[in-house]
């Protein structure tokens, strides 16, 4: 099983806290509880959103996920985006990373950074992205942040970017939600999208075992069994937890609700091998 979206380090968005306070604590903290999460749910291969602005020395700032990673086999980092950057340095920098094979994708905040995908100042992160054959993943959708700006984080904002960037394959986290339709429907007219269902309940063991909780279930169930019908590509859907947001197995189990038992293998796992290249 494969985990395409998770946290080990802090993300540093505006308006963001650490997410949990574990994520705070010492690296081999972090790795211990991430490796017994891991081994209890099933999960061989984890990948690790970054940290915004971590500094010139971190241009995709995945260096503390890498000092995590020696402890967590499987563990592999996503390199964060800035479109406040655009020294050439910077992107100096960030290829050297890209191609020394450590990074398996690149993400981008919308919503809470205040720039469209198709901003100018990301299309130098879509030209090594397609150089380095490595997706970009976009925040889709609702935030935890009263700073974000959601006309930014629209999944519609995604079409445009994969019809003009053709070699570069994207990622909508979250399946866009509440527009999950509007998701469906750039991943059914485009074949260089997908999407992952992570954090579309957040909470801990308890949380996920509550009356409410289960109401919610069933109406997101309703909600993504009708974008995976409407975008007619099961092969574009992936599975992802937004961990610690979310515990990793009451996770797995509340996925295997939401998708059709005969979709199971594509989404919990051949998906993201095609995709990242596992």
């Amino acid at each position: 099983m494969i985990d395409v979206h998770i946290h080990a380090v802090p993300p540093n968005l505006p308006g963001v806290g650490s997410l949990s306070a574990l994520l705070r604590e010492p690296v081999e903290v972090v790795a211990a509880q991430l490796r017994r999460e891991m081994q209890t749910a099933g999960v061989t291969h984890a990948f690790a959103m970054g940290a915004w602005q971590a500094g010139d020395d971190d241009p995709l700032g995945v260096n503390r996920t890498l000092a995590v990673a020696p402890f967590v086999p499987g563990l592999r980092p996503i390199g964060v985006m800035d479109p406040t950057r655009t020294d050439d340095e910077h992107f100096r920098r960030a290829e050297l990373i890209l191609a020394s094979g450590v990074v398996v994708a690149l993400k981008g905040y919308l919503g809470y950074l205040h720039y469209e995908p198709a901003h100018p100042n990301y299309r130098r992160y879509y030209e090594l992205a397609a150089k380095y054959k490595v997706p970009v993943m976009f925040h889709t959708g609702d935030t935890y942040s009263p700073q974000a700006k959601l006309k930014y984080a629209h999944p519609l904002g995604v079409d445009e970017v994969a019809v003009d960037h053709p070699d570069c394959k994207f990622v909508m986290c979250h399946l866009g939600n509440p527009w999950m339709t509007d998701a469906a429907e750039v991943i059914y007219k485009n074949v260089n999208v997908w999407a992952d269902l992570s954090g579309l309940m957040v909470g801990d063991d308890g949380a996920f075992a509550t009356d409410e909780a289960r109401e919610s279930m069933a109406e997101l169930g309703h909600a993504v069994a009708r974008a995976m019908r409407y975008s007619e590509r099961p092969n574009r859907f992936l599975y992802g937890t937004d961990w610690p947001l979310a515990p990793m197995t009451a996770y797995r189990e509340f996925v295997k609700l939401l998708v059709p038992e005969e979709q199971h293998a594509q989404v919990f796992e051949e998906n993201a091998r095609v995709l990242f290249r596992v």
